[in-house]
């Protein structure tokens, strides 16, 4: 069959919290099409209802994506429009998707965006950080010395970092944020974005680890960080702590040096004695 006759895959975002976000086109390409492809069918269909749309669910989600390539690729190239969502935002940002979006193309089938809510870009826009470059980290590794192997890499980033977390790792991450990066590197956690719960924490990496380890409130919901680049402040403390880590650890053990090096520069004690 002729690719000339195939659907469209739609890419649709859907609301992170705020029903009202979900746009009129949005609603009508997903009223329209022959299928929704949903990350989780059984929070999805609360929000198609929600809006009058009667249109098939069908799961595609990391555990069956590969499985379900062929299948909604038939349907394409049948003629019949398909809409991606995902559980809430834009679909393959941190979700899955990437697979059916890849194959599509490969196949010759037109795959257009439905712009809307993006947890990222929302928190970006009101977290009062640097954004006009960024870096997209979404979910940090799960283990804690995992992720503090990856906050070392990225310690001497410039651009500010936007990282998504769980309410079940929210309050280690900002710990092992603060460990690597030091308490006063400026930031922002943004929880609940467009929800009736919404809050803002700010300053710096250290208020916001004592305030998420005081309130039990502060680690209920889903997040977002937005931590500033190191800056060339930090990259001068850092240069200048390094430089008489070199000099004590011939002097001192090296956790010495490093905690004596720390004191004078300035720089994380983690990134010398690691670095």
């Amino acid at each position: 069959m002729s690719t000339a006759q195939a659907g469209t895959l739609w890419i649709v975002a859907t609301p992170i919290g705020n029903l009202g976000d979900l746009s009129a086109r949005a609603q009508q390409v997903l009223r329209d099409a022959a299928l929704v492809a949903a990350e989780d069918t059984r929070h999805s269909r609360p929000l198609l209802q929600h809006f009058g749309i009667a249109t098939p669910l069908t799961a595609l989600h990391e555990h069956n994506e590969d499985t379900a390539l062929a299948p909604l690729l038939d349907r394409l190239r049948a003629g019949d429009d398909i809409a991606l969502i995902s559980d809430a935002g834009t679909p393959l940002v941190s979700d899955p998707g990437f697979r059916l979006v890849r194959a599509a193309r490969a196949a010759g089938i037109r795959v257009s965006p439905v712009p809307g809510a993006s947890a990222a870009i929302a928190a970006l826009s009101v977290a009062g950080l640097p954004s006009d470059r960024f870096v997209f980290e979404g979910f940090l590794p799960a283990r804690s010395s995992a992720r503090r192997a990856r906050l070392r890499e990225l310690a001497n980033e410039p651009r500010s970092l936007v990282i998504y977390e769980s309410s079940h790792r929210v309050e280690e991450c900002c710990a092992d944020l603060v460990a690597t990066f030091g308490a006063e590197r400026e930031a922002a956690l943004l929880r609940e974005l467009t929800k009736l719960h919404e809050t803002h924490l700010g300053a710096n990496l250290g208020e916001i680890a004592a305030r998420v380890a005081a309130d039990r409130e502060q680690r209920l919901g889903e997040f977002v960080l937005v931590v500033a680049g190191c800056g060339v402040d930090a990259d001068a403390k850092l240069a200048e702590g390094r430089r008489v880590f070199a000099i004590l650890r011939d002097e001192l053990p090296p956790a010495r040096a490093a905690k004596l090096a720390a004191a004078i520069s300035g720089a994380p004690r983690k990134l010398l004695y690691e670095g």
